[in-house]
């Protein structure tokens, strides 16, 4: 079972999110463009890395609002225990 509880976190900090989304999506531009015009291997495997740093950024920003906001302040509620199976699924994915 799944744990879906309202976002609140990521509401609370949709533009500073979405800010950093344009920017990653800019760089992930950056890397076609540059597959595009038959850029250099070492270039192109720069600006990969940067994305993946990038979207591990974005994604320890998310989880550290989850962890706070649906674990510890779940803890003391019910539903903390649906949170942390969310949660291992999650990165299971992440980190496949």
């Amino acid at each position: 079972m799944i744990y879906t509880a309202p976002m609140s976190h990521t509401i609370r900090e949709k533009q500073k999110l979405l800010a950093r989304v344009r920017r990653i999506r800019g760089q992930v531009e950056a890397i076609e463009r540059a597959l595009e015009q038959e850029t250099g291997c070492d270039r192109v495997m720069h600006l990969i890395a940067a994305v993946r740093g990038a979207t591990s950024g974005l994604m320890a920003e998310v989880l550290e609002d989850h962890v706070r906001g649906h674990l510890v302040d779940a803890g003391r509620k019910s539903g903390a225990s649906d949170a942390a199976e969310e949660l291992i699924e999650v990165l299971r994915t992440y980190l496949k």
